[in-house]
């Protein structure tokens, strides 16, 4: 009986190493982008959600307290600073210290913009709902107002995919909308 040793070594040859390292380099230059897409678009969602979980919480608040209640930018007119939901006691149109802090939103990523219209557009730019939960403004006109929300690292047909708008009705009714799919979903929408 003969026995037969083999002198041959198993394992990987440097050429097949580099060949798998390069196809994982190819594989993660197609997959990172895509991915990075993926998660600002989610968050962009996000973000809009939390817009419209804040309309709601001011109104919920409005009516529940039976007073004013607002949400404000967390810097003047600059929605992308964050913004704070708040029941105005004092009635003074603006947070102050005796006021009801309801919940705040942290500063957007550098990657957003957020502008509004109507009194989400004024100096200093607010979102008024009174004590019937209708969104009014300072001078106790009804108040239809939209916030858009988009991405500013697209341009084109990209950004306008990569856009939502939540219109707030006279009535106080908030909706998130795409502008790209709903024709109804205009800045100047009052429903």
């Amino acid at each position: 009986m003969k026995v037969s040793t083999s002198s041959r070594k198993t394992g990987f040859t440097l050429i097949e190493l580099m060949v798998t390292v390069a196809i994982a380099a190819v594989l993660l230059v197609v997959a990172v982008p895509s991915f990075v897409n993926f998660q600002r678009n989610s968050e962009l969602t996000s973000v809009a959600n939390s817009f419209v979980a804040g309309v709601n919480a001011a109104r919920g608040e409005a009516m529940k307290r039976g007073m004013n209640a607002m949400l404000v930018p967390a810097t003047g007119t600059n929605w992308s600073s964050g913004w704070t939901v708040f029941v105005d006691q004092d009635r003074s149109g603006g947070l102050n210290t005796g006021d009801f802090t309801v919940m705040q939103q942290p500063a957007l990523p550098a990657y957003f913009s957020a502008t509004g219209q109507g009194t989400a557009n004024e100096t200093p730019a607010y979102i008024l709902f009174d004590a019937a939960g209708y969104a009014k403004t300072k001078t106790a006109g009804f108040g239809a107002l939209t916030m858009t929300i988009a991405r500013n690292d697209l341009s084109g047909t990209e950004l306008t995919n990569q856009t939502r708008r939540i219109v707030i009705a006279k009535s106080g009714r908030a909706r998130a909308c795409k502008p790209a799919t709903d024709s109804t979903c205009t800045a100047t929408a009052e429903e």
